[in-house]
C-alpha cells in the first residue's frame, strides 16, 4: 500500500477526537503520536512543525497519528487549558491499542510541539506511574513542559529536546529551567524561532537521526 493520509476519530471525554493518520508505504514498523501547539492560539494538527515530525516518522516506516485537541476541526468540546486534553489523549492511546493491536505492539514514539509537549510530559509521567507501555522515543520541540501543569511532568533522560535559539514564545531560559534539574540535554538550532521558520529541514534531519535508534 502506498503512503497516504486518512481521517479517523476516537472517543474523547467531550466528544469525538478528530485525527489524521499518516500511513507509511507498506506495513508499519511502529507508530507515533504527535501533539500540536496551543489550540487557543491557532494550533492544529496541520501545523508545519507537527507535519514535519509526522513526515519524519512516516519515512521511518511508522504510522503517525495527529489528533486535533478539543474544539479544533471536528473534535468536540472546548479548550480546557490542558486538563481535558490530557484525559482525551490518554483515552485515545488506549483506544488505538484496541483498534490496532498489531501496530500498537510495536515500538512507538511520543512527539509534541509547544503546548503538545506539556501534554506529552504529563502523559509520560502518568504512564510511568501506572506501569503502562512507555514510548520508546520521546521528542519535544519548542518545549513548553513547564506550562499548563496540573499534574506531574516527566520525560526519559534520552528524550530528544529541540529548541530554537531565538524562540520568542518559550524563552530558552524557561526550557533550561526545566531541563537543568533533570540533567537533560537540549539541542539548540541557531537562529531558529519558535516555529522553526527556515529551519524545518534541520529539525526533520535531527528527528530522523534519533529515529534510527528504534
Amino acid at each position: 500500500m502506498p503512503a497516504h493520509t486518512e481521517n479517523t476519530s476516537f472517543d474523547g471525554l467531550a466528544g469525538l477526537i478528530d485525527c489524521a493518520m499518516d500511513w507509511p508505504e507498506g506495513t508499519p514498523t511502529g507508530w507515533a503520536l504527535i501533539l500540536h501547539p496551543n489550540p487557543s492560539q491557532g494550533g492544529t494538527r496541520d501545523n508545519k512543525v507537527v507535519t514535519t515530525l509526522s513526515r519524519a516518522c512516516v519515512q521511518h516506516g511508522l504510522l503517525a497519528l495527529r489528533p486535533n485537541f478539543r474544539g479544533i476541526g471536528a473534535s468536540g468540546g472546548h479548550f480546557d487549558h490542558g486538563k481535558g486534553e490530557l484525559l482525551d489523549m490518554a483515552a485515545l492511546v488506549e483506544q488505538f491499542r484496541v483498534r490496532y493491536p498489531e501496530i500498537a505492539s510495536k515500538p512507538w514514539v511520543l512527539g509534541g510541539f509547544s503546548f503538545g509537549t506539556s501534554i506529552g510530559v504529563r502523559l509520560y509521567a502518568q504512564w510511568e506511574r501506572l506501569g503502562k507501555n512507555l514510548p520508546n522515543i520521546v521528542i519535544l520541540t519548542g518545549s513548553a513542559a513547564l506550562r499548563f501543569r496540573h499534574s506531574e511532568a516527566k520525560a526519559p533522560e534520552d528524550a530528544l529536546v529541540i529548541h530554537g535559539e531565538l524562540d520568542e514564545v518559550v524563552p530558552m531560559s524557561e526550557v533550561m529551567e526545566w531541563a537543568r534539574p533533570l540533567g537533560m540535554p537540549v539541542v539548540v538550532i541557531p537562529e531558529a524561532g519558535h516555529f522553526f521558520h527556515g529551519k524545518l529541514l534541520v529539525l526533520r534531519q535531527l528527528v530522523q537521526t534519533r529515529l534510527k535508534a528504534l
